[in-house]
């Protein structure tokens, strides 16, 4: 079954026709997470599960997150990340090498 078109706007990059909800899990809640208006998270906490969403915070995507977005679900679903999780995972055009180079001892 074909996710509802208003998510387009959250999956922009995604033929929505073609992704499957359950086999797409972790990209379509960590999007409408990030970007989604009230419709869509409306949509997304009829679809998933309060533990399925929360999952999905605890092991952020590496790179997929704005920094105040995940913070603010953090805080919202009670969730601790640990740093170099949280650092990895925030969307950043601009990577601070220096952090890098500390945890993997480079």
């Amino acid at each position: 079954m074909a996710l509802p078109s208003f998510l387009q706007s959250c999956l922009a990059s995604y033929d929505l026709s073609k992704m499957d909800k359950n086999r797409h899990k972790e990209t379509i809640i960590t999007s409408v997470l990030n970007k989604g208006d009230g419709k869509d998270l409306d949509w997304l906490c009829k679809t998933y599960t309060r533990k399925e969403i929360s999952k999905v915070v605890a092991s952020p995507q590496r790179g997929m997150w704005f920094r105040e977005v995940l913070t603010y679900w953090q805080k919202i679903l009670d969730i601790k990340i640990p740093r170099l999780k949280r650092e990895l995972a925030y969307f950043n055009l601009n990577p601070n090498p220096d952090l890098y180079k500390k945890f993997f001892k480079i």
